[in-house]
């Protein structure tokens, strides 16, 4: 019988995320990069929502070595194995993880640590479980976060564009895999079995336009997509530099 789990933990056992995400994604590696490339050097305090195992956390702390990187996410087991990963690569000063749903942090809560004042704020294959209505109020309540002149930038999966890549998506991933050594179906033997919590649900993924539309509502500026590769995208944007 299956394990259940939160939505974005995808495996049973986390011990098999680093490996199997890797397997399931695409780039996985460059796509996480690109996030921290995004984001200037001289970044002093980050946001990373859905921190996940840490994957993300790192690549932050290592591009910016003057950052204190603030991680949230729901599922406490991530959290001990993020904190783990990042205390074996010597940042334990510079990062705290937090147990909270970023989906009620959007509604409005509140956890001790959090605050405001980011430079940037960072999240992957997290969003994508929230609806759309509430995306938008996540931009917004990241935008109130970050200093003038921060950005946001998200790396997820995103809707097709038209029902005739729906097969070349998929084959692309197939392929992916067994590049890998490996096949899709094999990979996801370890999955567990997602279920809703909280704000976040099932995949309800939006096409990069309506992600776009969303970021310039939330009141972002010079929206952008630095990185896509067929069904998976980074993008976000930037905070005025004064209103």
């Amino acid at each position: 019988m299956p394990v259940e789990i939160f939505p974005g933990e995808v495996f049973a056992n986390t011990t098999d995320f680093d490996t199997g995400i890797r397997q399931l994604i695409p780039y996985y590696d460059e796509m996480l990069a690109t996030i921290a490339r995004c984001i200037p050097v001289s970044a002093e305090r980050v946001l990373e929502l859905g921190c996940g195992t840490g994957e993300l956390s790192v690549k932050l702390l290592q591009n910016c070595p003057q950052a204190t990187v603030i991680a949230l996410d729901y599922s406490p087991r991530m959290l001990e194995y993020a904190r783990g990963k990042i205390e074996a690569t010597g940042y334990g000063k510079r990062w705290r993880g937090i147990v909270m749903d970023f989906g009620a942090w959007t509604a409005g809560e509140t956890a001790q640590g959090i605050g405001s004042g980011f430079d940037a704020c960072a999240s992957s294959l997290a969003i994508h479980h929230l609806v759309n209505p509430m995306k938008l109020k996540l931009f917004e309540r990241i935008r109130a976060s970050l200093n003038p002149g921060g950005s946001f930038w998200n790396a997820d999966p995103v809707a097709i564009e038209s029902p005739a890549l729906s097969d070349v998506y998929q084959s692309v991933r197939e392929a992916w895999a067994s590049d890998c050594g490996t096949t899709l179906a094999q990979v996801r033997t370890k999955m567990g079995q997602s279920n809703p919590y909280g704000y976040s649900s099932q995949d309800q993924l939006a096409t990069l336009e309506e992600h776009w539309q969303m970021l310039k509502a939330a009141g972002f500026e010079s929206v952008s997509v630095p990185w896509k590769y067929f069904g998976l995208a980074v993008f976000g944007g930037f905070v005025p530099k004064s209103d």
